[in-house]
């Protein structure tokens, strides 16, 4: 595919469009993305100016911004980086002369993947579906600013077919997991297996088990977290528990092993939000062990130990989480299929270690 980016140019505080918009803010902001998938984004606010051509905010901001897809700018919507008067957006949500358009734009999305052979860890493949046992530190897809090193650029190289996606240069992904969060991900071969597991990921008929090591024990041996999630009011890329704006998050958890300050746990997802579990383990104070974006801590072995601090290479350098077990109908047959992954080697270690030292 050839690469046919269309350079946008810098827009200037106080321009004004042949429409009449005038620019009040531009500036640069962090991505409200994944944080897997950090990068620069624009932040740019818009004074609708008199000639307005459409009135609907998601065909206004097209209109305006001809360099990203529909979906783009919905998807930006429902991710509450699109404010009109101070106010979040809806599609629909109707402007007039004067209204004040507050959106952070990413930078221009990808417009080629190049093949890549790095290895992948196959647990099942057949004509329709590919399930792998994904490694940490490795990116779902291309993102504004990598776009090589990614699963996607690996899937590429490896398979003859992949679905084309739900969104561009995205082929195969049905669903995702955080760049440094391992375990089972499903990936589709072709279009009518897409759809077909999309839909049961829409519905909630998969069943999505991982495991997690976190700080402390939680005073219940088992519970469920049924609290929505939102993007970040000040920090655009984290999420956090929004009673009033967020989308309806459910976890259940189950303690599988306590020890000293630490604690194993089995978490089942109702709803599959973008760090759905790490939030709620954060909001019940038991953040996930070494997730510092929300309030875990990177864990040494003299720390389990209880010894003198000495420098060392950390026992688990990245969140302790890991999507365990996959519970999804086959695409063509319908058949109930379950598929596990294996603790990857650092969390097996620090299970080890907590099984010596902090039982």
């Amino acid at each position: 595919m050839a690469d046919n980016d269309i350079s946008e140019p810098k827009r200037q505080r106080g321009e004004i469009s042949l429409d009449g918009d005038e620019i009040i803010e531009d500036g640069v902001v962090e991505s409200i993305d994944d944080a897997a998938d950090l990068d620069i984004a624009e932040h740019v606010a818009l004074k609708v100016g008199n000639n307005l051509t459409f009135r609907r905010v998601d065909q206004y901001l097209q209109g305006r911004f001809r360099q990203f897809s529909r979906t783009t700018i919905q998807k930006l919507i429902k991710e509450q980086a699109v404010k009109v008067n101070q106010n979040y957006a809806k599609p629909s949500t109707k402007l007039s002369a004067g209204d004040i358009v507050d959106v952070i734009l990413p930078p221009p999305e990808i417009r080629e993947i190049i093949p890549e052979d790095i290895p992948l860890n196959i647990v099942y493949e057949d004509d329709d579906m590919l399930v792998i046992n994904k490694q940490a530190n490795l990116i779902v897809h291309p993102a504004r600013g990598q776009k090589s090193g990614t699963l996607v650029n690996a899937l590429v190289h490896y398979a003859k077919n992949l679905s084309k996606g739900s969104e561009c240069f995205r082929p195969g992904i049905v669903h995702r997991i955080d760049r440094n969060t391992t375990g089972i991900l499903v990936i589709a071969k072709n279009d009518t297996a897409h759809w077909r597991l999309a839909a049961q990921f829409e519905k909630r008929l998969t069943k999505k088990y991982y495991l997690t090591i976190v700080h402390g024990t939680p005073e219940l041996t088992s519970d469920c977290i049924n609290q929505p999630l939102g993007v970040h009011p000040t920090a655009r890329v984290k999420y956090a528990v929004r009673p009033d704006t967020g989308k309806e998050a459910i976890t259940f958890y189950e303690v599988l092993e306590a020890f000293r300050g630490y604690s194993l746990l089995k978490v089942n997802i109702k709803t599959g939000r973008t760090h759905q579990i790490r939030v709620h383990l954060a909001y019940i104070r038991h953040p996930i062990v070494g997730d510092d974006m929300y309030g875990g801590k990177i864990v040494y072995q003299w720390q389990l130990e209880n010894k003198e601090p000495i420098p060392q290479e950390p026992v688990m350098a990245r969140p302790a989480l890991h999507a365990w077990r996959m519970e999804i109908a086959h695409p063509t047959t319908n058949e109930q299929m379950v598929f596990e992954a294996p603790l990857p080697k650092d969390m097996q270690k620090m299970l080890d270690e907590l099984r010596k030292f902090r039982a």
